[in-house]
């Protein structure tokens, strides 16, 4: 198997800069998940690491291998690459049946017969789709599409495998079977996985880690999920990932206050000490009603999800989103999310920012 590394990406269409001095590892056998905004530079990365881009600085490595570097002056060609690629749009040949559609890089590649079945056989295994093999694209659903595309890109690499968006286009179940599809071919062969996405939640399920990127190309934080749900190292990512609730806190004779001259009465880091406003960054689970709280909202909204309800709650004009379990509601009984009720709020596990 091998890893990846990136070392001090740029690439320009134009005048419009998408990535500058980028530098990114993934690790032997492991799923990094890339996630930013549309238009941050993810799909620019994938395409510079597969070759279909040419940055014009920089060096890309795959293992010992040298992809790229405009020092060296190296461009390995994309079919040379060794990488396996699934798209979005599946792009498996409409005029192939599955079994052809995966022997087709191989052969592309001039590999010996036996070992070309002997490869296509396996893949198909790993995807489980072997009893599809005659059959041709138009007969199958968009998951079993997929799995052929998967099947083909580790036909094409077992060490580095390169996702874009690739479970988009299916429904909120073959998505769900996807990930966890993904996650055991994952530890069943041991490949390099880089999953790039915009969808937060495919990302918690799937990877060993996360890699954030901003709006202007640059990486924000990586690690885990917990790392990034729980430490984010800036408020960027603490908005970005998760939902979030926002309070900006003024600070007033030595006192915290909400917009509405309410005292905020948790703690506030010291090093905020010199500053007149903040941001409050809460997530909806960190949220509790409280009936001792003099901060209160009205509950404006609320929504059964099944295990968990969430609720809209005014706060001086500001919406707030609370989230809580069916348990704990079915528990305190139906006033617990009457509409119109006034509840105190309570805020768990804040973290705070400077105000914009």
């Amino acid at each position: 198997m091998a890893g990846i590394k990136f070392n001090n990406i740029s690439f320009a269409y134009g005048d419009k800069q998408i990535l500058k001095d980028f530098s990114l590892e993934v690790a032997d056998a492991q799923i990094m998940c890339l996630l930013g905004p549309s238009g941050c530079g993810k799909t620019t990365l994938m395409r510079c690491l597969a070759g279909l881009n040419k940055p014009s600085s920089g060096e890309i490595w795959v293992g010992d291998r040298c992809l790229f570097s405009s020092e060296k002056r190296v461009n390995v060609p994309p079919e040379r690459r060794g990488l396996g690629i699934v798209f979005q749009d599946y792009a498996v040949w409409p005029h192939m049946t599955v079994l052809e559609n995966v022997c087709y890089p191989m052969k592309k590649h001039r590999l010996p017969k036996d070992e070309i079945e002997r490869k296509a056989k396996y893949a198909l295994e790993q995807v489980k789709m072997s009893d599809y093999a005659p059959y041709l694209p138009s007969q199958l659903s968009g998951g079993q599409q997929q799995r052929v595309a998967i099947a083909r890109a580790l036909v094409s690499s077992d060490e580095v495998i390169i996702m874009d968006e690739p479970i988009t286009n299916l429904d909120a179940k073959l998505r769900e079977e996807m990930l966890i599809e993904i996650r055991q071919i994952q530890k069943n062969i041991g490949t390099t996985i880089l999953y790039i996405t915009h969808d937060q939640e495919a990302s918690l399920q799937l990877c060993d880690k996360m890699a954030i990127m901003n709006k202007d190309g640059s990486l924000c934080q990586i690690g885990t999920d917990e790392d990034i749900i729980l430490r984010p190292a800036e408020r960027f990512v603490f908005e970005f990932i998760g939902v979030s609730n926002f309070f900006k806190l003024n600070k007033i004779n030595n006192s915290w206050k909400f917009n509405n001259d309410l005292i905020y009465d948790g703690e506030v880091p010291s090093e905020f000490n010199n500053y007149s406003q903040i941001e409050m960054g809460v997530r909806p689970n960190g949220i509790i009603f409280d009936d001792n709280s003099q901060v209160r909202g009205v509950i404006k909204r609320s929504v059964f999800l099944g295990s968990e309800y969430n609720m809209f709650i005014d706060f001086n004009g500001q919406e707030v989103r609370v989230q809580r379990s069916a348990f704990d509601v079915q528990r305190e009984g139906s006033h617990a999310i009457k509409e119109g009720a006034e509840v105190g709020l309570k805020f768990l596990s804040p973290k705070f920012y400077p105000a914009n």
